[in-house]
């Protein structure tokens, strides 16, 4: 068998032995739809008074609050489940299988971009069984939006799960990975466009606006709140696609054993 045949089957054992982890994991699918959902049905309620919204693009019309924070909320559920599956990373290294995974005689790029596909497809899945429910809420898109929208919620799921990848591989313990999530996921969530359009943030600070349109998250979100609606932005998907080649090369590095976390704890 080839080369290649090799990677390919390694590929789809990685990615099914994800698949089946999140099967046997309900409660992590119950959660992923929850928490975005208590935003969408509760949060949204309170500020849609106190949040005035513009017609922007992609928009053509006015909008409630509740759609606009939409694609805001399906990258929520990409990135708290980028950083879960990270979670899992640190767990498997603590067991040892994680180092036996990176002795195998294949490309360690490939085979944390394998752990990376797998978390991702999970990740898509959870983000359309949102958009499904939120349209039971009467909370619709343009038809062709979920079909345009699934190359956009790859390349974020990529993206913020090679930031979980990246970020596990300096984390020496289990118990201190909520911690340093928690640095990490709620900065880049609420500084980004996911609740707010930045022009609203550039009323009340600069400097957050600034910071909020240098985040990687808010390209994310607005390469799929176009995408939602059948459009395209360029900037979005060019710094998005940056931040993940970025990410992506800090986690090899850091599962390097030459130089990575690898070594340390080994």
């Amino acid at each position: 068998m080839s080369g290649l045949g090799h990677a390919l089957i390694a590929m789809r054992a990685i990615v099914t032995r994800e698949a089946l982890r999140f099967v046997h994991q309900r409660e992590r699918f119950i959660a992923a739809l929850v928490r975005p959902l208590v935003w969408l049905l509760v949060f949204a309620a309170g500020f849609r008074a106190a949040l005035g919204l513009s017609i922007t693009p992609p928009y053509q019309t006015y909008i409630t609050y509740e759609t606009y924070i939409v694609p805001g909320l399906c990258g929520m559920i990409l990135l708290f489940n980028g950083m879960q599956s990270s979670l899992s990373l640190v767990y498997d290294r603590e067991m040892g299988s994680m180092r036996l995974l990176l002795t195998a005689p294949l490309s360690r790029a490939w085979l944390l971009f394998s752990k990376l596909l797998g978390s991702t497809i999970i990740s898509i899945f959870q983000v359309y069984a949102f958009l499904l429910v939120a349209w039971l809420f009467d909370i619709t898109l343009p038809p062709l939006g979920y079909v345009a929208a699934l190359p956009a919620l790859v390349l974020a799921g990529l993206m913020l799960g090679a930031l979980g990848l990246a970020l596990s591989s300096f984390i020496k313990q289990l118990e201190n990975f909520a911690g340093v999530m928690n640095f990490v996921i709620f900065p880049m969530f609420f500084l980004s466009s996911a609740l707010y359009p930045l022009w609203k943030m550039a009323e009340s600070s600069e400097l957050l606006h600034d910071i909020c349109a240098a985040n990687p998250f808010t390209h994310a979100v607005e390469l799929i709140r176009f995408a939602l609606y059948v459009d395209f932005n360029g900037t979005a998907l060019v710094w998005t696609g940056l931040a993940t080649l970025v990410f992506m090369g800090f986690a090899v590095w850091g599962y390097d054993p030459a130089r990575g976390m690898m070594t340390r704890k080994g």
